[in-house]
């Protein structure tokens, strides 16, 4: 940039640059030293507007050409946004829970066909509380696998109508298909003292010799006038229709 003829220079010499010249060389300097060094196409604030003009996302500034954003990047303004949007992230994933574990996909698994079951009604004349013993045979499940069960209400499965007088009962295991049993939608029994805890809630157990999923479910002896006293229904309920094919065991007969 030539600055002859200015006041205070000698012929044939530069002359004294101004404050403002001074400024537009250097931002020219770092402009050209910007569309050298810098890719605007991974520039996450960089996008240019119906009007064939440039804006920053970030500062929500309008620039005419290329070269006046990168020198604006290069500027107090975007810097201080830059940090003060750094400093908002990291405080945002300092709030939010990290997870525990890293979920692993399940991986799809071609299905065998249906496990064996064996379905037991029992009843405790001590504690008076039913109960239902599901027995679940996998005899080709992975050593490494342990097979699972859910209860599921009548307005998640979308097989039959719904109905609030039943729930559901779920196993599932790879590589054989989930299979569900209806049973009464009566409260499951809960622990009360030391003296009812053999017949509170759920047990399941797991028999890795014999490949044997057991699972019983206790229910409340309270809860059974609750099931059978809904609009003057009947005493004896039939069986409910198989669902998809699986296996369903009817609610016991109220005494």
């Amino acid at each position: 940039m030539s600055f002859e003829g200015r006041g205070g220079s000698k012929v044939g010499s530069g002359g004294l640059a101004s404050q403002s010249a001074t400024a537009l060389d250097r931002r020219e300097r770092l402009r050209r030293l910007a569309l050298e060094t810098i890719d605007l196409s991974k520039d996450p604030y960089f996008m240019r507007n119906h009007l064939g003009t440039y804006e920053c996302k970030l500062c929500l500034t309008i620039h005419g050409n290329e070269g006046n954003y990168l020198a604006h990047t290069q500027g107090k303004r975007h810097q201080q946004n830059l940090a003060k949007r750094a400093a908002r992230e990291h405080a945002e994933q300092r709030v939010l829970p990290q997870p525990s574990k890293k979920v692993q996909p399940r991986k799809r698994v071609s299905t065998i066909g249906r496990p064996g079951y064996r379905v037991t009604k029992q009843f405790d004349s001590r504690s008076r509380k039913k109960s239902l013993l599901f027995q679940i045979e996998y005899p080709e499940i992975e050593d490494t696998l342990k097979p699972c069960h859910r209860f599921m209400s009548s307005y998640e499965q979308k097989v039959e109508p719904w109905d609030k007088k039943y729930q559901y009962v779920v196993f599932a295991a790879d590589p054989y298909e989930t299979i569900a049993f209806k049973i009464p939608n009566m409260d499951i029994a809960t622990t009360k003292g030391q003296a009812n805890r053999a017949y509170s809630g759920c047990h399941a157990q797991w028999e890795p010799e014999s490949k044997t999923y057991a699972c019983q479910v206790f229910f409340e002896s309270n809860s059974e006038k609750k099931y059978n006293s809904g609009n003057g229904g009947p005493t004896n309920v039939p069986p409910p229709p198989s669902m998809m094919g699986q296996g369903f065991v009817p609610p016991p007969p109220p005494k």
